[in-house]
Formats: structure tokens, sequence, C-alpha cells
């Protein structure tokens, strides 16, 4: 099962905004969130909850591909997220992440002892290429016991 797979089986919010997970590597991850007028807001684009949403999914899809064999010993999980909305957003948009440290330091925190956090960058863009939102989710990696 892929990241995309496990993540919409797993995550009802993922399956409710029936999010495309394009790809999910190590090194970014791209997630769609389709045009659906059950999501749309007030004056016709996508409402700021899906597209907060389509984010925080995109970061999740990028910390499970690059810590997804740490999770025998530590839960990801989200610590902060801060989202600017740059322009409006209207038809299906696009977010790509990217981690904001390498992924060996991190692991590096956690085989020391410490409870590692780290920043997820996000960029939501509609389908002229241009920038309707910028998001950072800070993750941490919870050792078990």
């Amino acid at each position: 099962m892929s990241v995309g797979e496990m993540l919409a089986a797993t995550v009802p919010m993922a399956r409710t905004l029936n999010l495309e997970f394009v790809e999910t590597a190590a090194e970014r991850a791209v997630v769609v969130l389709p045009d659906q007028s059950a999501f749309h807001n007030h004056v016709g684009g996508p409402h700021a909850g899906a597209m907060f949403t389509l984010g925080e999914s995109a970061s999740g899809a990028i910390v499970l591909s690059a810590f997804g064999d740490q999770l025998a010993r530590a839960v990801p999980l989200a610590v902060s997220a801060e989202i600017a909305y740059r322009k409006l957003a209207m038809g299906a948009v696009t977010a790509t992440a990217t981690l904001g440290r390498p992924a060996s330091e991190v692991v590096a925190q956690l085989d020391a002892g410490e409870r590692p956090e780290f920043p997820v960058t996000i960029e939501i863009r509609r389908g002229d290429g241009a920038v309707t939102g910028e998001m950072t989710v800070v993750w941490t990696l919870r050792p078990n016991g």
C-alpha cells in the first residue's frame, strides 16, 4: 500500500475531501484537492478549512514517506501549524510539501533519545501556478514507551 493509499484509508478527512496523492516521497509530497462544490466557500473557491486540510495532509504524506521506517519506535505527531492565504484560490488546488530539515538529522536526534521537531513547508497553488497559500506544519517523532 502506498503512503497516499494508507492516508486515504486511515484518515477520514482525506477521504471526505477526495484528496489525490499524486507524489509521496521522502523529498517531496504533492497532493491535489479537486474542485468540488460541496467544499466551496462564499466566493466559489475551496474553503479555507479544506485548503488547511490539504496542506496538513501533504505534510503528513512527506513525514510518513521520510520516517515510515521509524514507526516501530516513534509516532509522528503535528505540533503546530500556521497558514497564510495569499491569493484567491479557484478550481482544483495542489499542495507541495518539503521537509525543512534533513531526515538524517531528525533520525539522529531520535537515536540520541531526544524527541525531535522539524518543520514541513507547504505551497498551495491553483491551476495557473499562482501561490494561493503558504503553510508550515511543525512535526515531532514521539518515542514509543
